[in-house]
């Protein structure tokens, strides 16, 4: 298990490192053995790292492609990573990893989402944002076995594997929703 968490302000102002870092130290007990964040301009995005695949540094994230282009914060494991590996290594992929997370980032990068998600068999979650477009893409498997959450306050888009990374958002606050409440009755 990982853990992704982060931030988009949607009027443009700059995203600060702090707070997802902040965002990260929430979930640190998903992933003890790395963590990482990258910010730029309005967004940011955090990394809670457990290693199965490859143990080494070669898997930190957020990951980045070699253009720097695609950035991802990814939880989970696409069991048909090897297959999808080979047809991007035919197009001209060079990996510096044995991750399935590169994979998974290079099929979104080279392949657009619609397509590779729909490729991806597996158990997963992940935040992936295209500079080339400015847009972010968030997806989970189709069952949700991987949980991503998220909400838009005002003119911020905060995202997390667990809502508590969500609470550390200064914009977020826990306010109970009382109509939500008022509607709530138990069955005996």
């Amino acid at each position: 298990m990982c853990g992704i968490a982060g931030f988009w302000n949607l009027n443009g102002n700059i995203a600060d490192p702090s707070v997802v870092r902040q965002m990260v130290a929430q979930i640190r007990h998903r992933g003890p053995d790395d963590d990482g964040i990258w910010t730029e301009g309005s967004i940011g995005i955090g990394h809670s790292r457990l290693s199965i695949l490859d143990l080494s540094s070669c898997g930190h994230q957020p990951f980045i492609t070699a253009d720097a282009q695609g950035i991802l914060s990814y939880n989970g494991e696409v069991y048909n990573f090897k297959e999808l590996k080979c047809l991007l290594k035919k197009e001209g992929i060079v990996f510096k990893s044995h991750t399935d997370t590169e994979v998974v980032l290079y099929a979104l990068h080279r392949w657009g989402p619609e397509k590779a998600v729909s490729l991806f068999n597996g158990m997963f979650a992940f935040v992936y944002f295209d500079r080339r477009s400015q847009r972010l893409w968030m997806a989970r498997d189709r069952l949700g076995i991987k949980p991503l959450y998220w909400t838009r306050h005002g003119n911020v888009l905060v995202f997390g594997s667990e809502i508590k990374a969500i609470l550390k958002h200064p914009e977020i606050l826990p306010v109970p929703d009382l109509m939500a409440l008022a509607s709530y009755t138990i069955q005996r």
